[in-house]
């Protein structure tokens, strides 16, 4: 069964970092978008960033824009998020998401990952 599983979570002060990695284990990893989104305590999940298929186009929120990037590695299926000067606002449960389509376009999502928890404390 395909999935997406991430890893790298956990727990940072404030102002440190976190690498979040995530391993898709299907066959279609290479020509599909991949994106992060989070899901703060009682709040709905929200877009964080996204890559195309070739890596080359990226878009980020605008609460993690010049902290966070997301990267790609077509070779491993695997797809990351560098997290820089993190904020307790950061704090919430981290998805990784599969699209289609060649270029990320917001809910064209054919697969989410289980999530992995960041918690950033000041």
């Amino acid at each position: 069964q395909e999935q997406l599983v991430e890893s790298g979570g956990g727990l940072v002060q404030a102002g440190g970092s976190l690498r979040l990695s995530c391993r898709d284990s299907g066959r279609t990893f290479r020509r599909s978008p991949m994106a992060w989104y989070r899901q703060p305590p009682g709040k709905e999940r929200e877009f964080v960033a996204a890559v195309g298929w070739l890596g080359g186009s990226t878009t980020y929120a605008d609460s993690v824009k010049g902290r966070f990037t997301i990267s790609r590695d077509n070779a491993k299926n695997t797809v990351s998020l560098r997290m820089n000067s993190l904020k307790p606002d950061d704090t919430a449960l981290y998805y990784c998401a599969r699209g289609y389509g060649g270029s990320w376009v917001e809910g064209r999502v054919d697969a989410w990952g289980q999530g992995t928890q960041v918690t950033v404390f000041s």
